[in-house]
């Protein structure tokens, strides 16, 4: 008699959150396609990754005033994606560990969680630097945004790591007692 347990189907919460954070991408993604120019290969993260004003404004000045406003643009919308993505990512690092009782998964859950809010607080310091690094952009707030940029990029890849950690940690869920 086969003993494992799966887990339950996404909670309705969790599949809304993944559609509006799918959807949130996809508009983020679009609005991105104009700010690729060949000073900005990756858009607004070349922007988010430009250590200094010079760099700044070199992406400034490739994308013009249409490019600055897609980029106000892109920014302003990142606000709203933020807590979507956030809220996303913790629900499904809840529903990945529901079957996961162990004290080290418990403590692990903790801590994805914790990785994934402060991405997300990341991601509002950058904006929030980026905004103000439109014009005129200056080295200190072009290194802030970049450090706070690779802030956000590690706490996501390190919350999600620990997420496929968490998954992979026992091939089986634990057995009922």
């Amino acid at each position: 008699m086969d003993t494992e347990k799966e887990l339950p189907a996404l909670p309705k919460s969790l599949k809304v959150c993944l559609v509006a954070t799918l959807a949130l991408l996809i508009a983020l993604l679009l609005i991105n396609q104009p700010l690729k120019t060949g000073s900005a290969l990756q858009g607004i993260v070349s922007f988010q990754l430009a250590g200094n004003a010079e760099q700044a404004l070199a992406i400034l000045q490739s994308w013009g005033n249409e490019g600055l406003q897609w980029a106000k643009l892109s920014l302003w919308a990142d606000f709203l994606f933020i807590p979507v993505y956030c809220l996303t990512l913790i629900l499904l690092t809840r529903h990945c560990t529901l079957d996961r009782p162990g004290v080290r998964e418990r403590t692990a859950a903790r801590w994805i969680r914790t990785l994934f809010v402060g991405a997300a607080l990341a991601d509002v310091t950058e904006n929030v630097l980026l905004l103000n690094n439109l014009e005129p952009p200056t080295d200190a707030i072009s290194l802030a945004a970049a450090i706070s940029a690779l802030a956000k990029f590690t706490a996501l890849t390190l919350g999600i790591a620990g997420l496929v950690i968490v998954r992979a940690a026992r091939r089986h869920p634990l057995a009922p007692g």
